[in-house]
């Protein structure tokens, strides 16, 4: 029976990995196109109109994330699908107005377009979370915006070099490519089973959380949980400058009209951070499995200093670099969107959901993003991207690695104390 059980959850697993992989890859199609324009020459006010662009969609992820605390961890688990659909289909008509409204009156359409995109992840998370196999899928569904990030880009340059489409409405054609199969993909994570009795069992059943649920949960980690946000909020706005400003960060470099070049760096960082966090399927002990998350993100924060450091001194190529920072960036983010929050919850067995802890972390992100990109308008800040970043790369990596170690510290004592009583 007990094989029967295990088969069962790995083709559950299996199923539902590769589902919502595909699903969130189509969502982003609806998202971050735009970043790989450069509207060059184009300014507001004094301002660069491209940076002006990425910072009314943060704003608009912002208030999202900050929605989605009460609106993600109150979710119940039917008409997701359609819910799913509906966000999508606001964000993409966001793009048709915004490529029909004359700047820099359109730059409003990029808050619309965040709002809607920002509740996603919440909702297809609520898919895949409490299961034996959450580490996997969750892995996976992680993993889905490194490799779509370099795949929609690669799609939209395309769209523009050979069909001539202008940087304003490629963003709209390149929801046109992916409208359909989103369609297809939500109607299949439809069909993914409900976590089963040994799912709650070794996870601990998710439930939808009130207001005071959510109060007793902050008040009983919160040293945890700032040490949590800090980390998370250093590696969101690297990787959100990394994200929306590689194309600037590869023109300087050299690397000018390459749409490959996305997907050449952002595939193998895929393929390397899905198998080392999915490979934690293997743990069963949850407060392990936790303790293990923390080394990832130290050796992330690692990798990330290390390999900008041997690039200062010209030790290794461009690809390279953004390659291996990319890595050592993703391996500090994507814990925390796949299985840090999922073994906490399972370790210390508190009836709540992922959603509510990953939006919590992401509000508090998205402010540290939107803050470095107002300050460089507002400040007049003259930025060669590729110093400023790697200079800033590695002094988040040091700041990291003390708060990861401090974190870990917060939750190994918590532990012992629940484990004595």
């Amino acid at each position: 029976m007990h094989q029967t059980n295990s088969s069962k959850s790995i083709k559950t697993g299996l199923y539902a990995a590769v589902v919502v992989f595909l699903a969130y890859t189509m969502i982003f199609g609806f998202r971050k196109t735009f970043t790989v324009a450069t509207f060059d020459g184009l300014t507001i006010a004094g301002y660069s109109y491209k940076t002006v662009l990425v910072i009314s969609q943060m704003l608009g992820y912002l208030l999202a994330k900050f929605y989605g605390i009460k609106y993600i961890s109150e979710l119940k688990r039917t008409g997701r699908g359609k819910i799913i659909l509906i966000l999508t289909g606001i964000s993409w008509l966001s793009w048709l107005f915004f490529a029909v409204v004359p700047m820099p009156y359109n730059i409003v359409f990029l808050f619309i377009n965040g709002f809607p995109l920002g509740m996603l992840w919440g909702v297809v998370f609520s898919y895949v979370e409490g299961r034996r196999s959450t580490d996997f899928i969750g892995a996976t569904l992680a993993v889905s915006f490194i490799f779509a990030s370099g795949f929609v880009k690669s799609v939209g340059a395309w769209l523009m070099s050979n069909f001539g489409i202008s940087e304003f409405w490629m963003p709209f054609y390149t929801g046109l490519v992916f409208c359909i199969p989103l369609a297809v993909f939500v109607f299949l994570m439809e069909k993914i089973p409900q976590p089963d009795e040994e799912d709650i069992k070794f996870r601990t059943e998710r439930v939808a959380m009130t207001s005071d649920d959510r109060k007793k949960f902050v008040k009983e980690f919160l040293g945890g949980i700032i040490a949590c946000i800090v980390i998370y909020c250093f590696a969101t706005i690297f990787r959100d400058l990394r994200d929306n400003f590689s194309a600037e960060m590869w023109k300087e470099m050299g690397f000018f009209n390459q749409p490959a070049i996305f997907s050449k760096t952002e595939t193998p960082i895929t393929i390397i951070v899905l198998v080392l966090i999915g490979s934690m399927v293997m743990i069963k002990n949850n407060f392990v499995a936790l303790k293990t998350a923390h080394w990832f993100i130290v050796i992330g924060f690692v990798i990330a200093g290390a390999s900008t450091l041997v690039f200062k001194f010209n030790h290794i190529s461009p690809i390279a670099w953004m390659t291996l920072v990319g890595l050592g960036l993703y391996m500090v983010y994507i814990p925390f969107n796949a299985i840090f929050f999922d073994r906490l919850i399972s370790t210390f067995k508190y009836a709540s959901n992922v959603g509510f802890l990953i939006y919590i972390a992401d509000a508090f992100g998205y402010i540290g993003s939107i803050g470095v990109l107002l300050s460089k308008e507002i400040f007049k800040v003259k930025l060669n991207w590729v110093p400023f970043f790697s200079s800033s790369v590695m002094i988040l990596s040091v700041v990291g690695v003390v708060l990861t170690f401090y974190s870990l510290y917060y939750f190994s004592r918590k532990y012992r104390k629940m484990i004595e009583n």
